[in-house]
């Protein structure tokens, strides 16, 4: 999953490592999204329930974790991308000074021009970090509620992509979404069985 609506949304302020909270949109939308969460998950199931330590990921976790009886574990390796002195900035400020990566070269490890922001393979490596266990549980279901860039390297790394094809790697995401990943039990093929879908969203609206 990804936080809803958050305040930095609406103020057009930098997201980042800026702890911002969910608007009220946000909070009726975290219902909405734990609600279609414990109606996919089987009371007998066993859930686990990881989520980024910023404020609007985990209001949003607290949701989900109060629908389905499970704790949340809090991974600060789950957080948006930080983009340094931008974050909690007017997006406007970033925008005048953000250095666009090349079309071609070293992507990953391209400087954006702004002071303290993660590369994106500073970035992509912390994500990966932090879904090397998830990957490796047993449990039969998992929640990760993370932020919309951070899902392209959720993503990634369910799927296995080398850390270093991520130059170019980028999946749509929307703020509430719920993308779906699943693991086959015979072949064990890995797929995105659902992409950024927010029909969940608009069944309350």
């Amino acid at each position: 999953m990804t936080h809803p609506e958050a305040t930095h949304h609406r103020e057009r302020l930098v997201g980042g490592w800026y702890d911002s909270d969910l608007t009220a949109k946000g909070v009726a939308d975290a219902v909405s999204i734990a609600r279609w969460t414990g109606g996919q998950i089987p009371a007998q199931a066993k859930a686990d329930i990881f989520s980024s330590d910023s404020l609007r990921a985990r209001r949003t976790a607290e949701k989900i974790s109060n629908a389905v009886g499970s704790p949340v574990t809090l991974d600060d390796r789950l957080r948006e991308k930080s983009y340094g002195t931008a974050d909690g900035r007017p997006q406007r400020w970033l925008d005048e000074r953000f250095v666009p990566p090349p079309a071609a070269g070293d992507r990953l490890n391209h400087d954006e021009g702004i002071p303290g922001a993660e590369t994106r393979g500073t970035f992509a490596a912390r994500v990966y970090s932090a879904m090397e266990p998830i990957t490796a549980n047993t449990a039969e279901y998992q929640v990760i509620v993370t932020h919309g860039f951070t899902l392209t390297f959720v993503i990634a790394a369910w799927i296995q992509m080398p850390p270093e094809s991520l130059g170019y790697t980028n999946f749509r995401s929307t703020p509430g979404s719920v993308t779906i990943l699943r693991q086959d039990d015979y072949f064990h093929n890995r797929q995105v069985a659902a992409l950024a879908d927010t029909r969940h969203l608009q069944l309350t609206e």
